[in-house]
């Protein structure tokens, strides 16, 4: 069954505009306070961020190299040209780290999920321990988990915008091997109800406070019905162990092709409602905001955009006149890349790069092209990618106001020494 997000989408505008949804947390006369508040607190700065000095971080449990990692106040980006040699699945010691507050340490004996609402058969609730999830049917799946605003600063640097946020620049993305249980099969086993139209994910993370002191409380996230009984696992292991403290452990929702927030780490409660749910992170946060959107936003944002990322530093320097074999990624939220095109005189001529993994749902793709730099001097290195559903990168990326779902051709800086 795949989900009809489109329609989705819509009629939770309408249901938003309308106020005809349950929205916990905050009004709209209050999302409008907090966009500017964040306005005013989160601007991304005109350049690129400097790698930071410190290997850690006081919200992120494991180290962060400084040649793997750059710290960004609770989150790291992986840099990633610390992918050039790594396979297709992102190690889980380079794999980004995205928190609203900090990484619970939880103790998975101690662990439980409580489903609970009244789009249950005869409401209430019921719990499940790690071991009675890994009692159900397991299921493995590929695919990547992407930060909404990867590529965020790109708006800046590229295109001369002010936006709010996180600066990240590509490295809010990692494509693991997920194990876990269907979320449809816990759903149906706590007594799913014909009623029942949205499901919330709950975290178990730190309350979240916002620059002005209102606390929006745990990270959650409704998902339509439709999607969460498709393609959406609660996993409990990563890369063939069991899930580390800074990627949701014990257990975390994995929602394929989605924005990352959806994927909600540390899960500890799910409530399946009988009506539309809404939470501020798909009213205040992840919608679009700005000229080019409804005064209320865009509809909460669903499926990730197409981007490519070349596996060389910003600014890296190569020999002039001597062959290099240059690689990069290439992934979308609508379909598998079948195409990526490549230039390297900054868009003036392009060809095809070669492309070295099948087009996948949910995971991206690595390819390589050859360069001999002719003279010494900067460059401009450019990739665009095109994936099965006939989306391509486009050359600019509409602006919104918070900086997401950047999808334009990146242009990479190199030198030729």
């Amino acid at each position: 069954m795949r989900t009809d997000e489109s329609a989705y989408d819509r009629r939770r505008l309408r249901q938003w505009l309308a106020g005809e949804a349950r929205a916990d947390g905050v009004s709209r006369r209050d999302m409008l306070r907090l966009l500017a508040a964040a306005g005013g607190a989160l601007a991304v700065p005109a350049g690129l961020n400097t790698p930071a000095a410190a290997a850690t971080s006081a919200g992120i449990v494991k180290p962060l190299p400084d040649d793997w990692f750059t710290v960004r106040g609770t989150n790291a980006e992986t840099r990633f040209d610390a992918l050039a040699a790594t396979r297709y699945h992102t190690p889980v010691d380079r794999f980004f780290v995205r928190n609203h507050t900090s990484t619970p340490v939880i103790d998975a004996a101690d662990w439980t999920l409580t489903v609970h609402g009244d789009g249950l058969v005869h409401g209430g609730s019921v719990e499940f321990t790690l071991a009675d999830l890994k009692k159900l049917p397991a299921v493995s799946r590929s695919a990547f988990v992407e930060c909404a605003g990867n590529g965020r600063s790109l708006f800046s640097t590229q295109q001369g915008q002010t936006v709010t946020g996180t600066a990240w620049t590509l490295g809010a993305i990692g494509t693991a091997r997920w194990r876990g249980v269907s979320l449809a099969d816990v759903l149906k086993r706590a007594g799913l109800s014909r009623a029942a139209v949205d499901v919330l994910p709950r975290g178990l993370d730190p309350d979240y406070v916002t620059s002005d002191g209102t606390n929006l409380g745990r990270v959650r996230r409704p998902l339509p019905l439709s999607k969460a009984l498709d393609d959406v696992l609660l996993a409990y292991e990563m890369n063939g162990e069991p899930l580390p403290y800074d990627h949701g452990h014990p257990v975390r929702v994995l929602v394929p092709s989605w924005v990352g927030i959806a994927s909600i780490k540390w899960v500890g409660d799910i409530e399946v409602s009988a009506q539309p749910l809404y939470s501020p992170w798909n009213t205040d946060f992840y919608r679009l905001f700005g000229d080019s959107y409804p005064p209320g936003g865009s509809a909460p944002l669903t499926r990730q955009s197409v981007k490519s990322a070349w596996e060389l530093a910003w600014g890296a320097s190569l020999d002039a006149g001597r062959a290099h074999r240059l690689t990069g990624r290439s992934w979308s939220g609508a379909g598998g890349i079948v195409r990526v095109d490549v230039s390297t005189d900054g868009g003036q001529r392009w060809h095809r790069a070669r492309l070295h993994d099948a087009a996948r749902r949910d995971g991206w793709v690595r390819w390589s092209t050859d360069w001999r730099p002719p003279a010494p001097g900067t460059y401009s290195l450019l990739a665009r990618a095109t994936d099965s559903a006939g989306r391509t990168q486009p050359d600019t990326t509409v602006p919104n106001t918070q900086g997401y779902l950047f999808d334009a051709v990146v242009r990479h800086p190199v030198r030729a020494v």
